[in-house]
């Protein structure tokens, strides 16, 4: 590829007052997230000295703090932008879960769709942040519960009712399917066919994204590392990799369009309609903060811009705006409605 060929697409932009429009409209959109609920915990501790067993920290306790990830998050974001969220998912019959289903209470989500699998554990990711007073806390240690078992089958059964029971309203479908059991393409597949209403359906899988071909998926969301573990190829700087790699995912998932989120160097959009790509700079600083849980907010706000009315480009630059605002906090973090339009009339305003 050129140089003025890659120039030319990346120079596709948007108009600042559209995405405007379209983000005043998120609020009162019925969003259905199917996906898998993860609980993030994050023990804070104080460095008080070296162990004397062995070379390693000893942190003195000071808090935990237990919020949504996964599609928890993915949940959490799409409440925080506005809209009227009705989540469908598997927790387990421990804390975990009931914290992540006492949060949603909190904030007034829809929470019928939570349904608690007895014997079965909630996945946890516990973050060890360490620090002195006065210096900000870094991660030193994580460590991953899952659960050992598949999900009882007739859990799988009610969430898949679940799922077709809150399509019927629903101005969107948002999965994210993190590999612990709760979306399986089977049950999308099952679940559209019941509905008559035709809306954007957008996923974000972590593993096996192509197993959605032909389940009724209009858009993805995969990161870049992502898109060369389904091709086994390594992309780096090489855009030509890249846009071989897309086009072929778009064209075995028959899917509308497909945002690749690429850290550092933005986003790559392509569409079906005339085999277009569109590179998008990242937006706002290129040395992020924290990424954890960014890809969350891209699905949550590409989604949401979707069920506005957005065309794929108009939506991938306001989920290009939230991922780079949300990767600015530390943590698992969402972004505001409030806070995404401030950005973009910033940005329209030229200050």
């Amino acid at each position: 590829m050129t140089r003025a060929k890659t120039a030319t697409r990346t120079m596709r932009t948007v108009d600042l007052l559209r995405l405007a429009e379209i983000a005043e409209q998120f609020r009162g959109k019925r969003i259905v997230l199917f996906g898998d609920f993860v609980a993030d915990e994050f023990e804070f501790g104080d460095i008080s000295r070296v162990s004397r067993e062995a070379p390693v920290l000893i942190l003195k306790h000071r808090e935990t703090r237990v919020v949504p990830g996964g599609g928890a998050n993915a949940t959490n974001n799409l409440a925080a932008l506005g809209a009227r969220v009705a989540p469908v998912s598997a927790v387990g019959d421990d804390e975990s879960g009931a914290a992540l289903t006492e949060h949603f209470r909190n904030l007034g989500v829809d929470c019928s769709g939570i349904v608690s699998a007895k014997g079965w554990k909630t996945p946890t990711k516990t973050r060890f942040l360490a620090g002195w007073a006065h210096t900000t806390a870094q991660q030193v240690l994580r460590v991953d519960r899952e659960p050992k078992a598949a999900l009882p089958e007739k859990v799988q059964l009610k969430i898949t009712g679940k799922l077709a029971g809150k399509l019927g309203g629903a101005d969107a479908l948002a999965i994210s399917d993190y590999g612990f059991g709760s979306a399986m393409p089977e049950r999308v597949r099952a679940a559209l066919k019941k509905t008559k209403k035709k809306i954007p359906v957008t996923l974000d899988a972590r593993y096996g994204l192509t197993r959605y071909a032909s389940s009724g998926i209009s858009s993805a969301t995969p990161n870049e590392a992502e898109v060369e573990a389904l091709h086994h190829t390594a992309i780096g700087r090489n855009v030509a990799e890249l846009e071989r790699c897309g086009h072929a995912t778009l064209a075995q998932m028959k899917m509308l369009s497909l945002l690749v989120t690429r850290g550092r160097d933005g986003m790559a959009l392509f569409e079906k309609d005339g085999k277009r790509v569109t590179h998008i700079p990242v937006h706002g600083s290129d040395q992020a903060v924290d990424v954890t849980g960014a890809g969350d907010t891209v699905l949550a706000a590409y989604t949401l811009a979707l069920a506005s009315g957005a065309s794929e480009l108009e939506a991938a630059h306001v989920a290009n705006i939230a991922g780079g605002l949300v990767v600015m906090k530390r943590g698992t973090a969402t972004v505001s409605q409030a806070e995404l339009l401030e950005e973009i009339r910033r940005q329209s305003s030229g200050s």
